[in-house]
């Protein structure tokens, strides 16, 4: 489902136009992103958590060069489900 298709979705079930819809999914998906570049975790219950996820830095090989690179720590996004959520789709 693309966001366009959430929006649609949305707006049919609430009966409220899609350009408000589209302004309140950009406001969470913006407010997600501020959230996780701060450092603060974010939890829906019934849904799922957004948390920041560190990476140690690792040794790698570019293939083409046959050269070892270093891929320095990093943090990344992740989204881990909760328990109902992943009842719902058993």
């Amino acid at each position: 489902m693309t966001k366009a298709e959430l929006v649609s979705s949305i707006a049919k079930s609430t009966g409220t136009e899609k350009t408000v819809v589209l302004s309140i999914v950009e406001a969470l998906m913006d407010a997600i992103k501020k959230s996780l570049e701060e450092g603060e975790n974010v939890y829906l219950r019934g849904f799922g958590s957004f948390t920041v996820k560190k990476r140690a830095e690792k040794t790698a090989r570019n293939i083409t060069k046959n050269t070892t690179i270093t891929i320095p720590e990093h943090n990344i996004p992740a989204f881990k489900p909760a328990k109902v959520f992943k009842d719902a789709l058993r």
